[in-house]
């Protein structure tokens, strides 16, 4: 890969995790960055943490909360914790690494998207308007920033196989979530040189 350095924003989280050591794998130097730090006590040893290790060549988004409540149920508090967190952070991510990038002519950046962002779902009016504001956003970063060489991308998981996930949903809804490390190796192909083509889209990994 011709890309160096990889920042992964939520490395302390599931698809954080599998994100981390599939980028670090492919070759990439990468720095995890959590708000939890001993999140990121578990890492591979070559994952930076705190490092100055030159500008990022590639930023993977993992961030991202949701809480169910439909219509009726949802809170101002709750829709501004929801585009604060699955909205926003997207948006301040893409604007720290783009100057770094612009810089250079190059890089690539991939946020998470969900299902519920691309295909209205009933019971999480908050969280899926968050996620297709985040699919719209990306679809703007590619308008703004492919001119400069970064292309952008994201991947929509319906349910990610997460230890939180496990302990909160019903069994026969986990029966068909995907593994962090199969997004993780979607997200790997997105920032390789063999997606060159690849900017703009809306990649779909619904799993079984």
């Amino acid at each position: 890969m011709s890309a160096k350095v990889a920042v992964v924003a939520g490395g302390g989280g599931a698809l954080g995790h599998a994100t981390t050591a599939a980028l670090a794998a492919s070759g990439l130097t990468v720095v995890a960055v959590d708000r939890t730090e001993h999140a990121l006590r578990d890492l591979p040893d070559a994952v930076r943490i705190a490092s100055e290790v030159g500008p990022p060549d590639v930023l993977v988004n993992t961030i991202g909360t949701f809480r169910p409540a439909d219509l009726a149920t949802t809170t101002p508090e709750l829709l501004r914790l929801m585009i604060d967190v699955n909205l926003g952070t997207a948006l301040w991510l893409s604007q720290a690494v783009a100057p770094h990038m612009q810089q250079q002519g190059s890089g690539a950046i991939v946020h998470v998207a969900a299902r519920p962002g691309i295909e209205p779902s009933g019971g999480m009016a908050a969280y899926a308007a968050s996620k297709a504001a985040l699919v719209h956003l990306t679809r703007i970063l590619d308008v703004e920033l492919r001119p400069h060489g970064i292309r952008v991308n994201a991947v929509a998981p319906q349910l990610l196989d997460s230890a939180a996930n496990r302990a909160t949903l019903p069994h026969e809804a986990m029966a068909h979530a995907t593994a962090p490390e199969a997004i993780a190796g979607v997200i790997a192909f997105l920032v390789s040189d063999a997606a060159a083509p690849v900017s703009g889209a809306i990649l779909p990994a619904y799993g079984a």
